[in-house]
């Protein structure tokens, strides 16, 4: 028996009304998302210069610039996440400096809030030094400095090092991540989109080499013989200046977490 065309009316309003309820998409635009900010080196890799440039609904052109440091050496940089409220918007600079201290080779970690409050016409930009932290890694004018993040954590590394660090982005914690035996200092840490992290560590086209893979909360998923990275949507990952090794080549192996026996079947 078919239903009657009062019974279909309320079974359509209960959807609608159901559907009402779900999470609205997020469909808000950055304020900030017609400008962007470029940054450049000055001073023998001391000096990091930064510029705003872009739209607004009204205007268009440069509306703020500004410098960084002095540091030892600008060993690496990358952004953090935006935080949108209302038209202001912030987000973290991290800087590597790889070369700090009277010996030149300690590691720092420089972390900026920069600030856009953005209108119809202007937008108004600051960047300001929160805090600088120490890292227990090696440096050096000659160490290749390798870092990756993501919402919550950063990951950094350098040549000189066996060990990376995991700093966590809320109160700067710092954990020193695991390393291998005998030691392989770090070569090169991607991340995907999603989130998860590789810290590879030895040469990529030959000799001895192993990685571990991070989750997005920070912790460990695996780790195996094998110079593995990830790729991710926004920037390659350049191989022709990935480390070779002169070390044996070691033999490859994996070992991924996991809660049980039987979820290790397949891998």
């Amino acid at each position: 028996m078919l239903p009657s065309r009062t019974a279909q009316v309320v079974a359509l309003a209960l959807v609608l009304c159901a559907t009402s309820l779900l999470p609205a998409q997020n469909t808000v635009i950055p304020p900030d998302s017609t400008l962007y900010t470029n940054y450049e080196l000055f001073n023998n890799l001391t000096t990091v210069l930064w510029s705003v440039c872009g739209q607004t609904q009204q205007t268009d052109g440069c509306y703020g610039s500004g410098r960084l440091g002095p540091f030892g050496q600008v060993g690496a940089m990358i952004e953090g996440i935006a935080f949108v409220n209302g038209n202001t918007v912030t987000r973290g600079i991290y800087v590597i400096d790889s070369a700090s201290g009277s010996s030149g080779d300690g590691v720092e970690l420089y972390v900026y809030k920069k600030v856009d409050v953005v209108s119809q016409s202007d937008d108004i930009v600051t960047v300001t030094l929160e805090k600088t932290v120490n890292l227990p890694l090696v440096g050096g004018t000659s160490a290749l400095v390798s870092m990756a993040a993501n919402t919550g954590f950063l990951f950094i590394g350098t040549d000189q090092s066996p060990q990376a660090v995991r700093v966590q982005k809320n109160n700067l914690a710092i954990t020193q991540l695991g390393g291998f035996s005998p030691p392989i200092n770090v070569t090169a840490i991607t991340a995907d989109g999603y989130g998860y992290v590789t810290v590879t560590q030895g040469g990529f086209e030959n000799g001895e080499n192993a990685f571990s893979v991070y989750s997005p909360n920070g912790g460990g998923e695996g780790d195996g013989g094998g110079a593995d990275f990830m790729l991710n949507t926004r920037t390659a990952v350049q191989t022709n200046i990935l480390p070779a090794s002169n070390h044996p080549v070691r033999e490859r192996a994996v070992h991924w977490k996991a809660s049980s026996a039987q979820d290790l079947v397949g891998r």
